[in-house]
């Protein structure tokens, strides 16, 4: 008798101890989803043409919020000199808005505005609203560090600018002073 309970202690602390050695299972709610990238989306050109932006995989990009009757404008001139100096490095491409209330009517116009008074060459996108409940998915995402891991800047006014790396991740977020030609945005893009 005194083995057969001996036994049964033995064979219930060999059970404890394996139960206590298995793995628990990951808490799916804690784990954190990786952050997305901007070639998650799809935008429409200028001229009214889908473009995914996952077209400009393999450079950076830098994504600017612009306006033609603003005091920034002339930052067309530098962001197509540095489209041209540095293409082999990075893509720029130019988001009109009038969501600081600074923007010509109609998309042909701001194209011909830009190819007119600024030569500008870069890409182009259809007017979006780039803050508030209304900004375009594609500004949430870069207004939202939860969604893109790096930044949440939302633009405060005309040519804020977004640095994104090779892979489509957000790295930096430049107000609308800093100028195309400012050194340490010239670094970024060069490194």
């Amino acid at each position: 008798m005194k083995s057969t309970v001996l036994a049964l202690a033995a064979a219930a602390t060999l059970s404890l101890a394996f139960t206590t050695l298995k793995p628990t299972p990951m808490n799916p709610a804690a784990t954190v989803a990786a952050p997305g990238t901007v070639y998650d989306y799809t935008v429409k050109t200028i001229d009214g043409k889908e473009v995914k932006l996952s077209k400009y995989k393999g450079k950076k990009i830098l994504i600017v919020n612009t306006a033609s009757k603003c005091g920034f404008t002339p930052q067309y001139k530098e962001l197509e000199e540095l489209s041209k100096k540095y293409a082999g490095k990075v893509t720029v491409l130019g988001f009109p808005s009038n969501s600081f209330n600074q923007e010509l009517a109609s998309d042909s116009e701001v194209a011909s505005f830009c190819e007119k008074n600024y030569g500008v060459t870069f890409p182009l996108f259809s007017t979006v609203s780039v803050k508030g409940d209304d900004a375009t998915p594609l500004y949430k995402f870069l207004a939202d560090k939860d969604k893109n891991g790096a930044v949440s800047d939302a633009p405060t006014w005309n040519f804020c600018k977004y640095l994104v790396d090779e892979k489509g991740h957000v790295v930096k977020f430049y107000p609308s002073k800093v100028k195309p030609s400012d050194p340490e945005l010239v670094a970024e893009i060069t490194k």
